[in-house]
């Protein structure tokens, strides 16, 4: 019987990571970096990333699948939000002087232009895409937007970019599995 691609991974992993995955803080662990995912400040590691490299890690059980979505959306929300509120109280010329705020004033430029065209609706449907998550977040912070109002709309765009990352990874493995085994 073939042993599955995630359980070959884990296997090679040394012995520390492996009893940390393991263990109950994973999750927890996987929330933190969510966390500063949402907040922009995972610059070393795409967002596009994260999902199914837990996946990897974690396994593919449904159980596993809902768990790691579920922090997904929490952590992502819960930084996004910190941002939001970080743009509304300290504006906008306050963040481009952060080194720590690495959006230049270009970027925020065209990403205000979508907001003040399309409004509200731009925070999930750019939390979905590819390579614009949390763009709109500094944006929506500067405008009129309630902070309950942007925490559901954050979570919903969030929500269905991690759902499908997870299917198409989930997808994927089992194509490669019929493949290779």
């Amino acid at each position: 019987m073939a042993v599955p691609l995630q359980s070959q991974f884990v296997d090679e992993m040394p012995a520390v990571l492996r009893s940390l995955l393991d263990s109950e803080f994973a999750l927890l662990a996987l929330l933190a970096v969510f966390v500063l995912e949402g907040a922009m400040l995972m610059y070393f590691m795409p967002s596009e990333l994260i999902v199914p490299g837990s996946l990897v890690l974690l396994g593919t059980e449904p159980a596993t699948i809902a768990g790691v979505i579920g922090v997904a959306v929490c952590g992502a929300t819960v930084g996004q939000t910190a941002l939001f509120l970080l743009a509304k109280r300290g504006g906008r010329e306050y963040l481009l002087e952060k080194r720590w705020f690495r959006v230049s004033e270009e970027s925020l430029d065209r990403f205000d232009g979508w907001f003040d065209r399309w409004g509200a609706v731009v925070v999930p449907v750019s939390n979905t895409l590819l390579f614009t998550r949390g763009m709109l977040t500094v944006p929506a912070g500067l405008s009129e937007l309630e902070p309950r109002r942007f925490v559901v709309l954050s979570a919903v765009g969030t929500l269905s970019f991690e759902l499908l990352l997870a299917g198409v990874y989930v997808l994927g493995v089992d194509a490669l599995e019929g493949v290779l085994f």
